[in-house]
């Protein structure tokens, strides 16, 4: 009985236990057959149904100009992270106390939670090639070339893909931290809300809250997305539809001659400097610039000018009864009463009808401008020296120093001049395509991130970065699971 007893197998000898590896293919094949048999497939089909309605409204925005790579940038982290996290954050609390029993007879946590971090791996990559595939379809048109692989699009994927994993490890441990799959989608807005309002790149955040961007997946996920996509180099076009906006608008104000002057003269202002170096003016012959003012409407007015009025008989006598100098000089030469007396006859001349005739009589006639030129010969004097040079070219900048250096127009350097024009006016002056690009050019100096630079090392540095997160989540989820026996529910 003594060797008996002694060759009976102990209970705890009697259990085995299969290894970490082992458990790892049984419960990932496990998962396999629940993405079949308990719908967890359906979150493929709601993966391109988001990538579809998030592609129509960034296609025409993103990689075309900085703000629209920068907002698309941060919506397909958005659909990263919303897939991430909605693929895992049931699949632990909702089968709690199967975890809890399988525990207590041998189930190694880690093998537990590896084998849903292979599973959900392969749930991510395909979710990020759905909406790779779907956002191409709807018009998303993605750069050929990529800076760490030969292709743009792979980058994109890998970038994606980190992201979209990341965000399904953080809701795998917020799945083994919740008791219940309630509690769960109770934590899961604030989760969302935190990562996407600290994201750091599309809200102005106050200073004391921008450590809290650290622990976000979404702040390397925009950073690495808006580094790919060359967000720095890319036009600013809030600029020109701005300044579209504006043409109508009306701009003035009141300043001196000397300040218009000094503006005009400043060249170390490059703007100023092109408009001084513009030539106007050019050398040509007499008989073409003849040619030139007979087609000029503004030279044809000109000639049409009066130099000198019709002037009548009636004319002068209106003159001399309405001129109170020269009644003024007869009173004191001839009288009062002598002075009244010629006013009155001139006055019945005036209103006589028998007179009207004589009254209308030409002393002088209207002569034009046009008939004084006609008077001096100017068609003969041009014939004659017709190829004669006249004119020349001079700079912008040399005619306003002119001006500036005129003894009259210095004399007027405190005279006031008052402007009212529109921005339109304006800008068709100095040049609306030079202006929308000068500033755009310093917006985006302005808007310039060192964070967005497209080099391989920032590329490289936020893909590690993401890489962590998920090392950490996971190991977060393995040990919160090892205190489920813990639980005392």
């Amino acid at each position: 009985m003594a060797d008996l007893k002694a060759n009976k197998p102990s209970r705890q000898m009697a259990i085995h236990h299969r290894s970490r590896g082992a458990q790892v293919s049984i419960y990932f094949g496990k998962m396999l057959r629940m993405f079949v048999y308990q719908n967890d497939w359906k979150v493929l089909p709601m993966a391109a149904l988001v990538a579809g309605l998030v592609g129509m409204v960034i296609r025409n925005k993103i990689f075309v100009n900085m703000e629209g790579t920068l907002m698309g940038a941060f919506a397909i982290v958005c659909v990263c992270i919303w897939n991430g996290c909605f693929n895992s954050i049931q699949v632990i609390c909702r089968e709690r106390d199967v975890v809890k029993r399988e525990h207590r007879s041998g189930m190694h946590i880690s093998s537990y939670i590896v084998s849903h971090m292979l599973y959900q791996c392969l749930l991510c990559l395909a979710q990020t090639a759905i909406t790779l595939y779907v956002t191409l379809i709807v018009g998303v048109k993605y750069p050929p070339d990529g800076l760490v692989t030969p292709f743009f699009i792979l980058d994109f994927m890998i970038s994606m893909f980190l992201i979209t994993y990341a965000s399904d490890m953080l809701s795998l441990w917020v799945s083994a931290l919740a008791k219940n799959t309630t509690t769960a989608m109770t934590i899961m807005p604030f989760v969302l809300i935190f990562q996407l309002v600290f994201s750091g790149g599309m809200l102005s955040l106050p200073a004391w809250t921008e450590t809290m961007t650290h622990f976000t997946i979404s702040n390397p996920g925009l950073k690495v997305l808006a580094a790919q996509a060359d967000t720095n180099h890319r036009p600013y076009a809030t600029i020109a539809s701005m300044v579209g906006k504006m043409r109508d608008s009306e701009i003035g104000g009141t300043f001196t001659v000397g300040q218009a002057l000094d503006i005009l003269q400043d060249a170390e202002n490059p703007t100023i400097a092109e408009v001084r170096a513009k030539e106007i003016g050019k050398v040509m012959t007499l008989k073409e610039l003849k040619s030139a003012l007979d087609k000029s409407a503004t030279f044809d007015a000109f000639r049409k000018e009066h130099v000198v009025e019709d002037f009548t008989v009636e004319d002068a006598l209106r003159v001399l009864v309405d001129a109170k100098e020269l009644e003024s000089v007869i009173s004191d030469s001839l009288g009062t009463t002598t002075a009244s007396a010629i006013r009155d006859v001139l006055q019945t001349l005036l209103d006589s009808e028998e007179m009207q005739t004589f009254l209308q009589t030409k002393l002088l006639h209207t002569t034009t401008v046009g008939d004084v030129l006609d008077a001096i010969g100017t068609d003969d004097l041009i014939e004659k020296y017709g190829d004669t040079k006249v004119g020349g070219t001079f700079t912008i900048g040399e005619a306003v120093d002119a001006l500036a250096n005129n003894p009259d127009i210095q004399a007027r350097r405190n005279q006031e001049i008052t402007v009212r024009t529109s921005v339109g006016k304006v800008l068709d002056i100095v040049g609306e395509d030079k202006v929308k690009t000068f500033l755009e050019q310093k917006a985006a100096e302005v808007s310039y991130k060192a964070d967005y630079e497209c080099t391989v090392e920032n590329i490289v540095g936020y893909w590690l970065d993401i890489f962590i997160f998920i090392i950490v989540f996971a190991a977060l989820a393995i040990i919160t699971l090892e205190f489920i026996d813990k639980d005392k529910r």
